[in-house]
């Protein structure tokens, strides 16, 4: 037996483990080719998950943002409403100050015009009284 003919019959052999080598590492290929597609299913999902909640919140942040806008704008009118009834107050509150002074001065006014009445009331009294006798009395001497 030649060389050549060892060879023959080793390369059988040789392509039998070859053969068995590269189906092991097919069905290891096959088996991480599995696990990788099972891998991105679940992050798929997961990513599906977050879109679905992303898509929640975006919605409810819509609401807030409608509200806050609806909200804000009815603050901007009690404030204006406010702002009118409190200069209105002021107003008011000038107005019966003003009044309420007017009120003391006419109230001090009549009451020295009662005391400067009263004060020539009782001096034209004293006087009728003291000058009644000297009427009478140049009338009884005539």
């Amino acid at each position: 037996m030649g060389i050549f003919d060892l060879w023959a019959l080793i390369k059988p052999v040789k392509h039998l483990s070859l053969s068995i080598a590269m189906s092991q590492q097919g069905a290891a290929l096959q088996g991480y080719n599995n696990e990788l597609i099972k891998c991105i299913e679940d992050l798929c999902s997961k990513r599906d998950e977050l879109q679905k909640q992303i898509l929640v919140e975006e919605e409810e942040k819509q609401r807030v943002q409608n509200d806050l806008r609806i909200l804000t704008e009815r603050l901007a009118q009690i404030n204006e409403g406010l702002a009118q009834k409190i200069a209105m107050r002021n107003d008011y509150d000038r107005t019966i100050s003003e009044t309420e002074n007017a009120y003391k001065k006419i109230l001090e006014s009549s009451q020295s015009l009662l005391q400067v009445l009263k004060k020539e009331s009782t001096q034209l009294k004293d006087k009728s009284t003291s000058e009644m006798p000297r009427s009478r009395t140049k009338q009884s001497t005539k």
